[in-house]
């Protein structure tokens, strides 16, 4: 489910490179609080923290609520580092992950 989770956040933030209209924008902030909310949870469960903060840090950037002005360009940029990190994070064994293939 995680792995869906951030292919589909990785989609959200790629097509916000297009010209859409802006309730698209608003949207997609309200998934990504959603979908990075849920990821901090689940990494504070399996006890990765740097996982947890990041998700975390990415959850109040993205929050809709108090809007963070950085202007259409610098979005664009943190919406490609944030959708490749995601869509290699979904495809890297987690170290929980190879442990228990290993017994």
């Amino acid at each position: 489910m995680e792995k869906n989770i951030k292919i589909g956040l990785s989609v959200f933030l790629l097509l916000c490179l297009l010209k859409m209209p802006y309730g698209y924008y608003q949207f997609v902030r309200l998934v990504a609080l959603i979908g990075f909310a849920y990821l901090a949870y689940q990494a504070n469960l399996q006890g990765f923290k740097y996982e947890t903060i990041i998700f975390t840090i990415l959850a109040i950037l993205f929050q809709p609520f108090f809007k963070i002005a950085l202007g259409r360009e610098i979005w664009n940029i943190i919406d490609v580092i944030v959708a490749f990190g995601l869509i290699v994070s979904s495809f890297r064994k987690s170290k929980a992950t190879t442990d228990k293939e290993i017994l």
